[in-house]
């Protein structure tokens, strides 16, 4: 006599998405941005104010045309009061960093979160057809990993 089992038959799972937690979920639309021509005291001051870290920098289409963090604005305190210059002439195009690395925004999440371990970046624009629409950054992946928390890690 054969075995009989009394299990019943088990669903399908699901397939999911291949990328179904994607960086356009969790990226910061709503920026501050900066433009070229602006002094660094201005950005300083921005920073500041809003506790933020750095920001993209555009044209008047908005265009990434670079991007100005805390660091580039102390080079430029330092470099001011080693130099004997006046900060107040200092312009962000002179300051910021041109050759910007930006992130695809239909990637998932955890392909976001290797990309800032390889790079050590803090930040990545997201540019779609020339135009700067959102930034992701450390932080955002830690809120997405804290969203996501009550899923199966596994399932992602």
């Amino acid at each position: 006599m054969g075995i009989i089992s009394f299990q019943g038959a088990r669903s399908k799972t699901k397939k999911q998405d291949e990328t179904p937690i994607k960086v356009s979920d969790y990226m910061t639309k709503d920026l501050i941005t900066f433009n070229p021509n602006q002094s660094v005291m201005e950005v300083i001051e921005t920073l500041v104010k809003h506790k933020i870290s750095g920001g993209p920098v555009v044209n008047e289409r908005n265009e990434l045309l670079g991007i100005i963090s805390e660091g580039d604005c102390i080079k430029q305190l330092n470099e001011s009061r080693y130099y004997n210059m006046p900060i107040d002439d200092a312009r962000v195009e002179k300051f910021m960093v041109k050759n910007v690395e930006t992130i695809d925004g239909n990637i998932n999440i955890f392909d976001a979160a290797n990309k800032f371990l390889e790079t050590k970046r803090r930040r990545f624009p997201i540019v779609e057809d020339g135009k700067l629409v959102g930034q992701i950054s450390q932080k955002d992946v830690m809120k997405a990993a804290l969203k996501l928390n009550s899923q199966h890690w596994r399932d992602l």
